[in-house]
């Protein structure tokens, strides 16, 4: 009898493991969050209607984040400052997509005149971005979305705006960053930073900038300013995962 229990055990234990591992499941919940930054633009405000946060998973299961709900300004999130907009907990292995969720007050500033942005789909299906993102069980993760504002916005015409996002996912324990303030204040100058692949960022009002998301490695940095001022590069900048390089001021 207790030969045929052991036996009856086994079995039930042998299909159990088979089971989890048919369907790629951690052992414990991953900690997930998420937070949004962007890149300066030439507007006055570009202003989402944040109203959910979903993450897809492996197997094909769609996980509802707690959100930081509200309308929020991208501008105000620029040249390394960021916002925390929705945290959770994940039962998954990978992460296959982030879905946002929009709702219908979406504007944009031009000019001091405000404008209907529109979202197609951004408030049914969501703005969907591809991640597929490994994750190891009790390991805390986050996620920097980094729009790109000026990328984003399209003029359509007769005064009206669509926006088709241009976001970069960024796993921020795994790359690094560069940073800097460009003299003369007060013009706009393009920032970019070329190991093989070239990242870019423009500068703020105040002349700074930061280029984020950067693969550890040597890179070339080139600052183009407006006529009559010259580009500038500087040549092996070093950047490091977890750390920002902070180039200093730099004289057009």
């Amino acid at each position: 009898m207790k030969r045929k229990c052991f036996a009856l055990c086994s079995v039930l234990m042998s299909l159990i493991i088979s089971s989890c591992k048919e369907k790629n499941v951690v052992e414990s919940p991953t900690s997930y969050s998420i937070r949004m930054t962007d890149a300066p633009a030439p507007y006055n405000a570009v202003l989402i209607d944040l109203q959910a946060v979903e993450i897809k998973g492996n197997n094909g299961s769609t996980v509802a984040l707690s959100v930081n709900q509200g309308i929020y300004n991208l501008l105000d999130f620029s040249n390394g400052i960021d916002t925390l907009i929705a945290t959770g907990s994940l039962n998954l292995s990978t992460v296959q997509q982030i879905r946002l969720i929009l709702g219908p007050n979406n504007s944009i500033v031009v000019n001091g005149v405000t404008y209907p942005l529109s979202t197609p789909s951004a408030e049914q299906s969501g703005l969907k971005l591809q991640v597929h993102q490994t994750l190891q069980p009790g390991v805390a993760y986050a996620v920097l979305l980094d729009f790109d504002a000026s990328q984003s916005i399209i003029q359509t015409g007769n005064g009206t705006y669509k926006l088709k996002p241009v976001i970069r996912t960024i796993e921020t324990a795994i790359s690094g960053s560069i940073k800097g303030k460009v003299l003369p204040e007060g013009m706009i100058s393009i920032v970019s930073a070329d190991s093989g692949i070239t990242y870019s960022s423009i500068t703020n009002t105040n002349g700074e900038f930061i280029i984020q998301g950067l693969p550890a490695g040597i890179y070339s940095v080139t600052i183009t300013p407006v006529s009559p001022f010259e580009s500038v590069t500087i040549e092996d900048v070093s950047v490091t995962v977890g750390h920002s390089t902070d180039l200093g001021i730099i004289n057009l």
